[in-house]
């Protein structure tokens, strides 16, 4: 899986549509258009709708409709860092923020989101690296933190969002600051969610080859060591420009876009983390896609809050795309 990042940036930029003949995916995970390599580790993005649906059009087998295990660890439980990194300004100077109903809604849905749905599909996914443990949809919202502290300098030049701009290691470098002053520490019961502010953009790195609304809404990864990984999300502001699927029959059913839009992304993120925190447990190797990707941007029937939703947590509605059940070979809301 240490292919060079120009090869997944070639891809990528096939599906943008770029004059790069599109490479063939299947049977080798290394040139999935989902993963992207470079000097700070691997990482597996949530695909904007729109490059979703070019990736999907270019698939020789679009739904191989299995997710095969790889011999990796799984998440040993969901307990959720939230960081909301909202800086005064951005680095060119304009103001930004978030507003204090995107951070509630956010809170509110990492303290749901265990016990419920979509985490309840994740408990038929394994693994075996220390005896046969299934995932256990076990913990919460643990901690939130306000990081004020500004942007470090432009190490990248966002499409969207110019060179407001943060790449993927200054974005370990705030994990790792904010984990210290906190005293939070890592491990595979954990994730360590980033959340930045409106107009600031991101890029894998300072080559600007992979970034945020142009190619992804989000991904994750982790750093440091295997058996006690730093397992965290990138999560952009959720520019429903970019980021929300009207088309797909996406709701808003706290009646704020973006706030829905950003739960959605995380919740993408974060089952894709419990089910493949190191990229090598689950996923379909036909076209290297985790349990998110394989219904990335489907959200099935709206039950709940005059047609709204499709969850209900705890008296709280919220719209999120489906994940797959292997048991079934398709795309649920709820799982076994």
């Amino acid at each position: 899986m240490n292919k060079s990042f120009v090869g997944k940036s070639m891809i990528a930029a096939a599906l943008l549509g770029l004059m790069i003949p599109v490479l063939a995916m299947a049977q080798d995970v290394v040139n999935s258009p989902y993963r992207i390599t470079g000097e700070t580790g691997t990482v597996h993005i949530y695909p904007t709708p729109e490059l979703s649906r070019q990736i999907k059009a270019q698939q020789v087998n679009p739904f191989l409709g299995v997710l095969t295990y790889q011999g990796g660890p799984i998440m040993t439980g969901e307990n959720l860092y939230a960081i909301f990194w909202v800086p005064p300004t951005l680095q060119n100077g304009n103001p930004t923020s978030l507003s204090t109903k995107y951070e509630n809604v956010a809170k509110q849905f990492l303290g749901d989101y265990p016990y419920h749905g979509i985490a309840n599909n994740s408990t038929q996914y394994y693994s075996t690296t220390s005896g046969t443990k299934y995932f256990k949809a076990t913990g919460g919202l643990s901690s939130f933190y306000i990081d004020t502290n500004a942007y470090p300098a432009s190490g990248c030049t966002d499409g969207v969002t110019g060179t407001n701009c943060i790449t993927d290691a200054q974005l370990q470098t705030e994990i790792t600051r904010v984990m210290t002053l906190k005293g939070w520490t890592p491990g595979l019961n954990k994730m360590f969610l980033v959340f930045t502010s409106t107009g600031e953009g991101s890029c894998f790195n300072s080559s600007s080859t992979s970034c945020a609304y142009t190619q992804y809404c989000a991904y994750h990864g982790y750093f440091g060591s295997t058996t006690t990984p730093t397992i965290y999300a990138n999560q952009p502001y959720a520019d429903p420009n970019y980021c929300y699927s009207s088309a797909s029959g996406q709701k808003a059913p706290s009646g704020d876009i973006p706030s829905d839009a950003n739960v959605n992304v995380a919740s993408h993120e974060i089952t894709e983390a419990n089910t493949d925190p190191e990229l090598n447990a689950w996923w379909d190797t036909a076209n290297g896609e985790e349990i998110g990707d394989l219904c990335a941007w489907t959200f099935g029937t709206n039950s709940w809050d005059g047609s709204l939703a499709n969850q209900m947590w705890n008296g709280h509605f919220y719209d999120l795309q489906q994940e797959y059940d292997n048991h079934t070979s398709s795309c649920v809301q709820v799982g076994p």
